[in-house]
């Protein structure tokens, strides 16, 4: 028999909170989320601005991951950042860059130290 791999949110909280772990996986990601109207893309990129405006660091991490993998470039997501800093305040655009550079850095494979050779 398989074994389903456990929702994100099963992780996090599943033995806290199980029925908010089901509304999540199945009302939020499995309807709102699959609606039609707006594209994944699209829904990122809504859900990634208004985390930064609301100064919600802890999901923004996740969601940050989540939209560069539905197509949002890093470099988009800079420029959205520095229009919200306008008007949502300078210190949550700050705040998501940040959190942002260190998404990237994660996905980033190690570099290799290069050693200068003489000759």
């Amino acid at each position: 028999m398989a074994t389903e791999t456990p929702s994100r949110a099963q992780q996090l909280i599943g033995d806290v909170a199980p029925k908010l772990v089901q509304l999540t996986d199945d009302v939020l990601f499995g309807d709102v989320w699959e609606r039609p109207g707006l594209s994944p893309r699209d829904r990122s990129l809504i859900t990634v601005a208004t985390l930064t405006a609301l100064h919600r660091t802890g999901q923004l991490p996740s969601h940050l991951r989540l939209a560069l993998a539905n197509g949002v470039t890093a470099d988009e997501l800079v420029e959205m950042f520095t229009h919200l800093a306008f008007y949502a305040g300078w210190p949550n655009a700050m705040t998501a860059v940040t959190a942002l550079k260190e998404v990237l850095a994660e996905q980033q494979p190690e570099e290799q130290p290069t050693t200068a050779h003489a000759g």
